[in-house]
């Protein structure tokens, strides 16, 4: 409720409740559909699961250039995954984050790479990434997480509130001159999903320092204020404050 407070000051109380219980419902939904997507057969997958922008697909498919899918915490990730390692047509990298309990995590893991995703585990991410650097892959990135610490990261304008956003997927991007794709997801209707995608740019190099991240902060926001409850409030979104003094050569206008 307190993110909800800072994101949107100019609704009623009663609004943001009603948005709460909409983002509770998606919520318990995700970990029904998780469940599912255990046991789901490639054709019932499809019937779920509509990429709305086929043009840019067919684009990325076809090109030379590495991807880096960009996007916030939206609902449902675990569709996403599954729906880009079932049609790109080359590598789909996921980073995550191992679950402690052994049995749990390998039901996960299994359920991941279904239908072909490359899991790479965050806490080797830096020594394993490089056997797929020069080949021809596609990263997806949930760009919208509070960074460990707000000292060393981009601050920018989110809901009108100057937040961190961490550094890392831009400088990936032009690290290793990707396609940087803005990817918005949400639920048509209980247990079917849309993805719509957005070519930011094919040559990141080219592009100023943090305009990058503010490009996907300000598709971030715009997806928010379209489906409010789409989003993942129950993570503080609004943790660390701006340092004049400290964060000032971090800001980005």
């Amino acid at each position: 409720m307190n993110n909800l407070a800072i994101a949107f000051p100019d609704k009623s109380i009663k609004e943001r409740k009603k948005i709460a219980k909409e983002f509770y419902g998606n919520l318990i939904d995700t970990f029904i559909e998780t469940i599912k997507l255990i046991s789901i057969s490639a054709k019932e997958f499809d019937k779920r699961f509509i990429i709305k922008s086929p043009e840019v697909l067919k684009f990325i498919n076809e090109t030379n250039q590495s991807v880096q899918f960009h996007s916030g915490h939206f609902f449902n990730w675990e569709f996403v995954n599954l729906g880009l390692a079932k049609n790109l047509s080359f590598s789909w990298l996921g980073v995550y984050i191992p679950v402690a309990n052994k049995v749990i995590d390998k039901i996960i893991l299994k359920m991941r790479s279904k239908f072909g995703t490359i899991l790479i585990p965050a806490t080797t991410f830096r020594t394993k990434f490089h056997q797929y650097a020069n080949t021809k892959y596609a990263l997806g990135l949930a760009a919208d997480q509070n960074p460990g610490s707000p000292d060393n990261n981009y601050w920018l304008l989110f809901f009108n509130k100057l937040t961190p956003f961490v550094k890392g997927p831009e400088k990936g991007a032009k690290r290793n001159n990707t396609i940087v794709v803005l990817t918005d997801f949400y639920k048509e209707r209980r247990g079917y999903y849309a993805m719509e995608l957005k070519v930011l740019t094919d040559k990141p190099n080219e592009t100023v320092d943090g305009a990058i991240t503010k490009a996907l902060v300000s598709f971030i926001e715009n997806a928010i204020k379209e489906r409010p409850a789409n989003y993942l409030w129950s993570h503080r979104r609004w943790k660390h404050q701006f340092n004049e003094e400290k964060h000032h050569h971090l800001l980005v206008k």
